[in-house]
């Protein structure tokens, strides 16, 4: 009977993944995605601006779902610390859910609300582990990359279990396992200091004058409802937008060259932040032992990099969101795109 029970209450479970920039949902309904969605909510500004973007999914709340949450938000500057920040965040989802949710803690497994006020260093900024924990549960042996707005994560798995090297944020930029690099809000002086303009090497303006997102709006690589933020000028978020963005970087306009030598230059750009992934991928690789045939499984909204990464180490590449049960094809995109969600809930679902 309580296995019975058991069951009944896992039917419909919500995984959260609050983050610092985004707030993203994933519901599962016996065992699978349904709903899936990715928000804005600058973490920064307060929590009200999670509180709101929360707002949107209140009507996927019926029938008593069990509610799961990871977290990066608590790297926010508007906390003193990542501990403050753990607990902020454990605060707001008490207040918003009550006690009767599941927290994922990482290496620590899922724990509940009051444990999870004594697992900080175990819950901080854990998302990444639940997706290449899912991911090697189910492919066995791979290379997970998540690319998303900000940052991309980079864990092998062997038979079934991570191998990572290293656990906090910290640890993991040492080890390559984080790249502090992603699709759409990093600004593009944090990948190179120089790029080349006619065949010069240039110097940028170290100014935020044009981001990540503006390359792939060059290369057309971008879906534009993954760029949630205004554009580093506020303007229009056209092609000869970010072109004019890409231009200020080097002291130009944007009629100061061709649209084919634009072109070229977020081409260079988009090319360096792959070198970086790529860096960060060999090293993680040389701590493992991964067949040669050992994919890479890719998730987030940076797939199309990721894509080229695979091409790069000469490994076979597969879709987060084909490796997990989905209604349909859109919502299994939504899904990879908030891999994270969709790990903790199918995580809990499957436990």
């Amino acid at each position: 009977m309580k296995a019975a029970m058991v069951a009944e209450e896992k039917q419909t479970v919500i995984g959260w993944d609050i983050g610092g920039a985004h707030l993203k949902m994933a519901r599962t309904d016996n065992g699978q995605i349904t709903h899936a969605r990715t928000v804005k909510a600058p973490m920064w500004l307060g929590l009200d601006q999670v509180r709101d973007a929360l707002d949107q999914f209140r009507p996927l709340f019926q029938g008593n779902p069990i509610h799961v949450f990871t977290m990066t938000g608590e790297l926010s500057d508007g906390f003193p610390s990542r501990d403050a920040g753990v607990r902020h965040i454990l605060d707001f989802v008490k207040a918003e859910f009550g006690d009767d949710l599941q927290v994922y803690g990482g290496r620590a497994g899922f724990v509940n609300l009051s444990d999870a006020y004594d697992l900080g260093p175990d819950i901080a900024s854990a998302n990444w582990h639940a997706t290449a924990a899912l991911s090697a549960r189910i492919k066995g042996e791979g290379l997970f990359v998540d690319m998303g707005s900000t940052t991309t994560d980079i864990l092998a798995f062997e038979n079934g279990r991570l191998c990572n090297a290293g656990y906090s944020d910290a640890e993991r930029l040492l080890t390559g396992e984080l790249v502090y690099t992603g699709f759409t809000r990093s600004a593009l002086i944090g990948i190179a200091e120089r790029v080349p303009v006619r065949g010069t090497m240039t110097p940028l303006m170290n100014e935020y004058f044009a981001n990540t997102a503006d390359l792939g709006r060059i290369l057309a690589t971008l879906d534009e409802a993954d760029d949630q933020y205004p554009a580093a000028d506020r303007r229009a978020k056209s092609r000869d937008g970010s072109i004019g963005r890409i231009a200020r970087m080097v002291g130009r306009d944007g009629t100061d060259l061709s649209e084919g030598e634009w072109i070229d230059v977020a081409r260079w750009f988009s090319e360096h932040q792959l070198r970086m992934i790529h860096d960060g991928a060999f090293r993680v690789c040389g701590n493992a032992t991964l067949s040669p045939v050992a994919p890479v499984v890719g998730a987030g909204i940076g797939r199309p990099q990721i894509m080229q990464l695979a091409k790069r180490l000469e490994r076979p590449y597969i879709d987060f969101g084909t490796l997990i049960p989905a209604a349909s094809n859109e919502i299994r995109d939504q899904a990879s795109k908030a891999a994270p969600a969709a790990a903790v809930a199918l995580l809990w679902s499957k436990s």
